[in-house]
């Protein structure tokens, strides 16, 4: 698999383009947390609440049971301090349930800050890369000698702009026919520059020209 192309200049701008995308997922990682935070600090009046309701809960009910074994009064003072009690536990109840949906929110701001900008310069990042991944493995299995430069340039003149091919041969075709090997290579390595990659010394000599070769 060839992840990155042989020229070094875009092999510099890929490198850059992966550390630059590494980057910006940090940037917005930590901006989430930021948020998330942030965002979880309005759950302090929720818990200052539920504290609160707590207390009163367990300052009435201790206060019923201490009054509740009182001689001739029954349960008559124990009981509205005990319904007291019940008060208390509503407002616990009421606080949990606000911190409760806040940190909800925060996690839902903290996962919506990170995924959206990632998701969207990251999918056209990853489907550059990968679309050069690709291309790029496909044409190394090809450049290891004279009959593959053939088909990049072949490729070459289906694809590449007609100023392209002007400026290698005002023929491009016929000599291609011919089997002149300066412009094959010039071709060729005009189609792999598209790939990023370099033309190859080649493990075996191109072949002679011979009549006119291929149609």
């Amino acid at each position: 698999m060839t992840l990155y192309a042989s020229r070094p200049g875009r092999r510099t701008v890929q490198v850059l383009a992966d550390a630059g995308m590494a980057l910006w997922v940090w940037v917005w990682v930590r901006l989430a947390y930021a948020v998330h935070d942030s965002t979880l600090a309005l759950a302090e009046p929720g818990r200052q609440l539920a504290g609160a309701g707590g207390s009163f809960r367990s300052t009435m009910t201790r206060a019923g049971d201490s009054v509740d074994d009182l001689p001739l009064l029954e349960d008559r003072i124990a009981g509205p301090f005990r319904s007291a009690a019940g008060v208390g536990t509503e407002l616990e109840d009421a606080g949990r349930s606000l911190v409760s949906s806040v940190e909800r929110v925060a996690l839902l701001l903290g996962w919506t800050t990170a995924l959206v900008p990632i998701l969207v310069v990251g999918g056209a990042w990853l489907f550059l890369r990968s679309r050069f991944v690709r291309r790029a493995t496909a044409a190394q299995r090809f450049i290891d000698g004279a009959p593959d430069l053939d088909l990049f340039a072949l490729r070459a003149m289906a694809t590449q702009p007609m100023a392209r091919l002007a400026r290698i041969s005002d023929d491009p075709a016929g000599a291609w026919r011919r089997r002149e090997a300066d412009v094959i290579r010039a071709l060729a390595a005009l189609e792999l520059k598209d790939s990023g990659l370099h033309l190859p010394r080649l493990s075996r000599p191109m072949p002679e020209t011979q009549g006119q070769g291929p149609l």
